[in-house]
């Protein structure tokens, strides 16, 4: 297809032979040279020049006229103060007429470019007159410059796409023609993350002939599934195949990814095929990102096959290959298979890096498996890869969890002798790893050599600590800490409330803990069931169970919370400690009206709270209340009962409890015996408590000195 029109009839110009030009040193700092290069705008004058609103004729008037024949001539001659002398006087018309005058020779227009730049920086240009610049230094492959000159126009208030394209497409044939320019818009639009005009810039060049090179429409493509925008990146795609602009294999691989974004892999093969009927053929990127997307979504046979298949299409699986495969088996928990690939990667003589281990240090650490996270570490360090600030925080956290803080200290050591910075990451980890073993001194130890070293305290930092001091009791540190924490300017989260509230209820302070929960919400972090169960686990201690229901039914119910069984065997266990187990029997009617089952830790419960108030009667009918609902005692419930009617000296009750839990195939533990020997001694039938005694010493059982 043609990519060339005439949209203006071109002027008639006289062309003067004149001397070289030597561009000035200016650009030696301002632009680069490089005929392909197409980063960033340097910043320089081309940034800073002005533009206005576009002429309302693009006629000359006669003394523009003169003027241009003035500022030719002065070009051809050299003469640069007169040059000078005449740019007060110029306006955008002139500087397009000028330049058209310079077409044959693109030295002279240059020059005049340059004298623009660097004299009139503040220059109000129309986007024709910065159009006309462009052009001339495209022609010269200054495509950085040319690409500053473009960027202002992009970055032009009130100038449409299609206007853009107009004055870029309207001064091509005065000026000669360079289709460059137009790819270098495409890009400059994607540099300058405006991929939405730069999509509609594109349609305007293909509305009015014009087609950009596969390269820039790669480009753009790439910019908008990068971001996201994969249905607008489909739409483009759509131009381009219609353009009839030649695909190729970048084209393949950034379409593949936009499927695979979408979560469209099961496209991917249609569209191969289609491709391969263009004559574009995958290479190892579209591999790469199939199996990468594949390990994503987890199905990791789909990946393999993609592997294995390979080699048959004559690409060898890569780092990258293996990199992504260990990590989807990793990410699934198939640590043992992703050893296996690391071992067929070494064999395929390819070297693991930092990424490889690290995925597979990630994942042994997260099992908690010191022995084999320290074979990987030192194989790692064995085959001369480097360990980074991931590698050291994994293998740290992992002997800090795990309360080896000696072995997590030298290589907290190491990792600084190697000359890596330790982040706020590596410092929390060694925080938290103090405070899980209650040693707060060293963990404000280490908290003040963080600071120290510049790092900064995050929401989890702060949580990590504050979790620490409520687990010791040192609440009026704990508070400290929070109101430094909000002195800082660091926004407490759900965890740093919850936290606090946790550790104000285990002291009882319930008072405390309300003010914290009203905070709370005020805050506009809602709590969840595990704030309201701590909240009325901690009504429940002390006692103060109307105020435990009340947070249930009128507070957390009506804020669509539904109670858990967590919750309701707190407020049952409540209410059995407060000595009022036919209260708990009450609520253990409400529950189930409000669809919430009990367990067996629910009967338990309310068994142990009727046999401390010395009512066996109803703590047996609960066992046949238990059985009805498909819950089978265990030996924790037979324990509880058979151990009451001991202490009423009920003994045949007692044994009758025993003979019906081994009938239902529940065995007694050394505590049943124990109970059944003391409750005969008890009242004087030894020849009883021999018998209990001897059967105990069969079933395995050593007594103890309780009896």
């Amino acid at each position: 297809m043609s990519t060339q029109r005439l949209l203006f009839q071109k002027p008639t110009i006289r062309v003067r032979t004149v001397t070289a030009y030597k561009k000035p040193s200016f650009y030696a700092q301002t632009y680069s040279h490089s005929p392909h290069s197409f980063s960033s705008p340097p910043n320089h004058g081309l940034r800073t020049l002005q533009t206005q609103e576009e002429p309302t004729s693009s006629t000359p008037s006669v003394s523009d006229s003169f003027l241009v024949e003035k500022i030719f001539f002065s070009l051809k001659q050299g003469n640069t103060n007169s040059l000078r002398n005449y740019l007060f006087r110029l306006n955008p018309l002139v500087i397009i007429e000028v330049l058209c005058r310079c077409r044959e020779n693109l030295q002279l227009g240059q020059k005049f470019v340059d004298l623009i730049v660097l004299n009139c920086p503040n220059f109000k240009h129309s986007s024709q007159s910065l159009s006309a610049m462009a052009h001339v230094l495209v022609r010269s492959r200054r495509l950085s410059d040319a690409q500053s000159l473009i960027l202002r126009m992009v970055r032009k208030s009130g100038v449409s796409r299609g206007e853009i394209v107009e004055s870029l497409v309207s001064i091509c044939d005065n000026l000669g023609w360079n289709s460059l320019v137009f790819d270098l818009l495409i890009r400059t639009y994607v540099q300058a993350r405006k991929l939405r005009e730069g999509s509609e810039a594109f349609r305007v060049l293909r509305s009015k002939g014009f087609c950009v090179s596969i390269n820039a429409c790669n480009s753009l493509l790439g910019g908008l599934v990068k971001v996201g925008w994969v249905d607008l990146a489909w739409e483009v795609y759509g131009e381009v195949v219609r353009s009839e602009i030649d695909l190729n294999v970048y084209t393949l691989n950034i379409m593949v990814n936009a499927l695979c974004k979408d979560q469209k892999i099961d496209n991917v093969k249609s569209f191969l095929l289609k491709m391969e009927e263009k004559g574009v053929f995958p290479d190892i990127v579209t591999s790469n990102t199939l199996i990468n997307a594949y390990c994503r979504e987890g199905l990791l046979d789909e990946a393999f096959e993609v592997m294995n298949s390979m080699p048959g299409k004559g690409l060898k699986p890569g780092l990258f290959t293996y990199n992504a495969i260990i990590n989807g088996l990793c990410k699934k928990g198939k640590y043992a298979r992703a050893k296996e690939v690391l071992d067929e990667m070494l064999c395929n003589g390819l070297s693991p890096d930092t990424a490889t281990y690290n995925t597979l240090l990630v994942e042994i650490c997260r099992k908690d498996n010191i022995l084999e996270a320290e074979e990987i570490f030192n194989e790692m360090l064995c085959r001369g890869v480097i360990p980074d600030l991931v590698s050291f925080s994994s293998i740290i956290g992992v002997f800090m969890r795990n309360g080896h803080l000696e072995q997590a200290l030298v290589h907290f050591r190491s990792m600084k002798k190697a000359g890596l910075v330790p982040d706020n990451v590596i410092y929390t980890i060694l925080i938290d790893g103090y405070c899980r073993n209650g040693i707060m001194s060293e963990a404000l130890k280490m908290r003040d050599e963080m600071l120290e070293q510049g790092c900064v305290m995050d929401v989890v930092t702060y949580n990590t600590i504050l979790n620490g001091l409520c687990r010791e009791k040192m609440l009026a540190d704990a508070d400290a800490l929070f109101n430094e924490m909000v002195e800082r300017g660091v926004f407490p989260d759900f965890y740093t409330f919850t936290t606090l509230i946790h550790g104000y209820c285990k002291d009882g302070n319930m008072n405390k803990s309300l003010n914290l929960f009203e905070t709370m919400t005020q805050r506009n972090l809602k709590p969840d069931i595990v704030t309201y169960n701590t909240l009325i686990d901690g009504f429940c201690k002390v006692g103060e169970m109307e105020k435990a229901e009340e947070l249930l039914w009128d507070e957390m119910v009506e804020k669509g919370i539904k109670p858990s069984l967590v919750t309701c065997n707190t407020v049952i266990k409540g209410y059995c400690r407060s000595g009022n187990a036919s209260k708990a029997d009450e609520f253990l009617s409400k529950m189930l009206s409000k669809g919430v089952a009990p367990d067996s830790i629910t009967y338990n419960t309310l068994i142990n709270g009727y046999v401390r108030e010395e009512n066996m009667d109803k703590a047996f009918v609960l066992i046949n209340k238990m059985e009805k609902q498909g819950l089978f005692p265990d030996v924790i419930t037979y324990n509880v009962i058979l151990n009451g009617f001991c202490r009423q000296d009920r003994m045949k009750e007692a044994e009758l409890i025993l003979w019906k839990m081994i009938e239902k195939g529940v065995n007694p533990d050394r505590y049943m015996y124990t109970s059944l020997i003391n409750g005969h001694v008890s009242q004087d039938n030894l020849k009883e408590a021999f018998r209990f005694h001897d059967e105990m010493l069969q079933r395995g059982f050593v007594p103890d000195d309780k009896f």
